[in-house]
């Protein structure tokens, strides 16, 4: 890889699909001399980062994220949009990932050229959801791509990682599943900006919209993300490419209630902020496991808590005065 920064800043504000898969690749990458590389290409690229939409999607297994994304991918792009898409999945290792399986989910919108698709690998943690998936993200804007969505695959504590990167929050959810929140949590329902529920074709329509009733019933006892914004129960059919419509012009809504009230300025500034300090627990985390004489001492001090020699207290404050120690020394 080239080692001038300012050869993949230019590369990616020249829309090379080729180069701002490498420049990913290196935001990705774990290797100290390359992180020391990509901050400097993402405080290059961050000038011109800003402006897409950016929304994030999540979703009960079988709800058709797949099918409701490629077609709100492809009505985008017929719009004039670009459309970046990062497949987040927290369980899956980067070889072991999705790649082939996202494209081949969504062959119609991989094939088109003013779509980027992508999965962002967490390394195994929620830090690593966060931190990748949010510079992947400012690469793409940087590369003209106007709508950023960012897909979380299964339900739970990813989700709150993804809602806390975007401007828009739904989750897509289907009729006829038994329980109404479907496993859905209500913290996960508080974060929502809209609920879409899938799948409104045939005989499931009278199902949709019974729980399309049931939904917004239960959706009045959760305070909203924003005082400015009731999220509202959409229904839609992907396959039949219904509704989608409605859910995008739901988004654009969305921003414009937000940017008129001064909420979406405001909202960007503080993930900002809260990005800042989530690098900088990762950074303290990392460099608490990589000091070599924590390394020496803490199986046995996990040896004696686990025997009741020491409390965790006891355990938890010796080894923080041991890295102060060093770090004043």
């Amino acid at each position: 890889m080239p080692s001038d920064a300012n050869h993949y800043v230019q590369a990616v504000l020249a829309r090379n699909r080729r180069m701002m898969a490498k420049t990913i690749t290196l935001v990705e990458s774990s290797l100290p001399e390359h992180q020391v590389q990509a901050r400097e290409i993402l405080n290059l690229l961050l000038p011109h980062t800003g402006a897409a939409a950016r929304v994030g999607i999540t979703g009960v297994p079988g709800a058709g994220k797949s099918t409701f994304i490629e077609n709100l991918g492809i009505m985008l792009i017929e719009k004039g949009r670009r459309v970046a898409v990062l497949a987040v999945d927290p369980s899956s290792k980067r070889s072991g990932g999705s790649v082939l399986a996202d494209k081949t989910r969504m062959e119609k919108l991989a094939a088109r050229q003013e779509a980027f698709i992508r999965p962002c690998p967490s390394g195994g943690t929620l830090g690593g959801v966060a931190q990748k998936t949010r510079e992947a993200a400012l690469v793409c804007e940087a590369a003209g791509f106007d709508v950023i969505i960012i897909e979380t695959v299964g339900v739970g504590q990813s989700e709150t990682a993804v809602a806390s990167m975007v401007d828009f929050f739904l989750v897509l959810m289907i009729a006829g599943a038994g329980d109404e929140l479907q496993g859905i949590k209500k913290g996960i329902l508080e974060l929502v900006d809209a609920i879409v529920i899938n799948k409104a074709d045939g005989d499931n329509i009278p199902k949709v919209q019974r729980a399309q009733h049931d939904y917004a019933a239960a959706m009045h006892f959760l305070r909203p993300s924003s005082p400015a914004w009731t999220p509202p129960v959409l229904t839609c059919s992907a396959l039949e490419s219904r509704g989608i419509d409605t859910v995008w012009q739901t988004v654009l809504d969305h921003r414009a209630k937000l940017s008129e009230t001064g909420e979406m300025d405001e909202k960007r500034r503080r993930q900002a902020l809260d990005w800042m300090w989530m690098l900088i627990e990762e950074g303290l985390k990392e460099r608490f496991y990589a000091n070599s004489k924590i390394k020496k001492m803490l199986p046995r001090i996990m040896r004696d808590v686990e025997k009741g020699v020491a409390s965790p207290t006891e355990a938890a404050g010796e080894m923080l005065k041991l890295l102060n120690e060093q770090a004043a020394g």
